[in-house]
């Protein structure tokens, strides 16, 4: 069984219990972590508040120095890295290294690259008339990370909590873990001061809750499920503590007439079926225009078809498993529950893919006659399904897009960029790509309504762990 680590050591959990750690491609158990308590969580506070006072003191560059050694750590041992996700995931090997760790470890460089350019002004405070206004750390962050992107939402919150001078306890998912270990072990090699960096494992009532109800964790933050992100709220709010969350989406892929189809379908599906459907931000509400919707079925259909599961560890992958027997169930659930309501399953299903014998596969799935009021088009799956909905006006196309209770991403697909802009600016989502536009690692990222609260990437990621203080002079 692993450990915790605590105040810069491998240390053993007061709790006897362990959670095992399943390979999905297999059903094999691979390992087992500690299922931590209450009394873990306090020891791991405790370092964590005994260490603030001297890394806060440190400037910019001292800490960003400790961060850089990190990452160069991280990119000598990137190729392990992307074998343990691989396993620990059921990502295809290659979206393991280009994704699972290739975007983590652009996250990491980009946090240090802002944080060399803001330098210590940043914290050092801006006249505001006669007054200063400074930025200082919160003091203890806990960070509480989901299993579909496990080393790149660990990044995203321990490295700019870090930077910003606050220490942190982490809780990795149980389900897949070992993006935590890799990070502590990376953190631990990188010489950073004994009680910076924390880690606990264990379940969310457990480990989680304890985080988020601590009175000496003055910050929380959470990526997770839209329940999960009520209860954090609810349990910090009872020692008034900053909440930032990032939630869930039911993210719409809007195709306006004069789009470029080819590119449209078949990027659009390929957002979906990536990662195993297991996409936060995944687009899968694919609103098309009635004139060009059987032309658009079929295309999705072709697309969808090349996304074939299989070994993660296979030359020529595309889609691994789902990441546990649950989330399997929940998948082939609301498969059922689209044909049910009357969508037109026009590939994949709620059977196992044929040939499958072990692991949590299912197959890629696309409903089209979709309305807006089904389930299917109105509730996360967090699995390879995507739903097709027709629309008659442009007008009736960005009504479909903003009826839903999330607004996490979005896309828009135009004939030109300037048209897609002027879509793009009335769709209420924290992110829109306009025709596949480039990835950018220093946007904001999050979300507006119940897609969360805060905003991660950049200096907006940074900013996030920063308090405020005004100073009249």
């Amino acid at each position: 069984m692993r450990s915790l680590y605590l105040n810069g050591t491998w240390a053993d959990s007061t709790a006897a219990e362990s959670i095992d750690v399943i390979n999905p491609a297999t059903e094999e158990t691979i390992d087992s972590v500690p299922a931590g308590g209450r009394e873990d969580v306090d020891r791991a506070v405790a370092a964590a508040k005994a260490a603030f006072p001297a890394w806060s003191a440190l400037t910019a560059a001292q800490r960003g120095a400790y961060l850089s050694r990190a990452l160069e750590v991280f990119h000598n041992r990137s190729e392990e890295v992307a074998s343990t996700l691989a396993t620990d995931m059921g990502a295809p090997l290659k979206f393991a290294k280009q994704v699972q760790t290739g975007v983590p470890l652009l996250m990491f460089r980009t946090f240090l690259e802002v944080l060399e350019e803001v330098g210590e002004r940043y914290f050092e405070g801006e006249q505001v008339g006669s007054s200063l206004v400074v930025r200082e750390p919160f003091g203890v962050v806990g960070a509480i990370t989901p299993w579909n992107y496990p080393l790149h939402q660990i990044v995203l919150k321990v490295i700019p909590a870090l930077a910003a001078g606050n220490t942190v306890v982490l809780k990795p998912t149980e389900v897949a873990p070992f993006g935590g270990y890799l990070l502590a072990e990376i953190l631990h090699e990188a010489g950073l001061p004994a009680g910076v960096f924390n880690m606990v494992s264990g379940t969310g009532p457990e480990v989680g809750e304890a985080i988020a109800a601590h009175p000496d964790i003055a910050m929380v933050s959470f990526t997770g499920s839209g329940r999960a992100g009520k209860r954090v709220s609810e349990v910090a709010s009872e020692t008034v503590k900053k909440v930032a969350l990032e939630l869930g989406g039911k993210s719409p892929n809007v195709i306006l007439p004069e789009a470029d189809i080819d590119q449209a379908v078949s990027r659009g599906v390929a957002n979906v079926m990536h990662n195993t459907g297991q996409s936060c931000n995944a687009l899968t509400r694919m609103i098309v225009p009635r004139s060009r919707y059987d032309e658009v079925v079929d295309k999705a259909v072709a697309a969808a078809e090349k996304h074939a599961p299989g070994d993660p560890f296979a030359e020529g992958t595309r889609m691994g498993p789902l990441i546990s027997q649950p989330q399997l169930d929940r998948v082939r659930d609301y498969i059922a529950t689209g044909v049910g309501e009357g969508a037109r399953l026009v590939t994949g299903g709620a059977e196992p893919p044929e040939g499958s014998k072990s692991g949590y596969y299912v197959r890629p799935t696309v409903f089209a006659d979709v309305s807006n009021d089904m389930r299917i088009a109105r509730e996360e799956i967090f699995g390879p399904v995507l739903v097709l909905i027709p629309y008659d006006t442009e007008e009736e196309a960005v009504e479909i897009a903003n009826d839903t209770a999330y607004g996490l991403a979005a896309s828009v697909w135009a004939e030109d960029r300037e048209r897609g802009l002027e879509v793009a600016r009335k769709l209420r989502a924290g992110q829109v790509e306009v025709n596949g536009g480039d990835f950018n690692p220093r946007i904001p990222f999050g979300g507006y309504k119940q897609s969360g609260v805060g905003r991660e990437w950049g200096v907006f990621g940074l900013d996030e762990f920063c308090e405020l203080k005004g100073i009249q002079l």
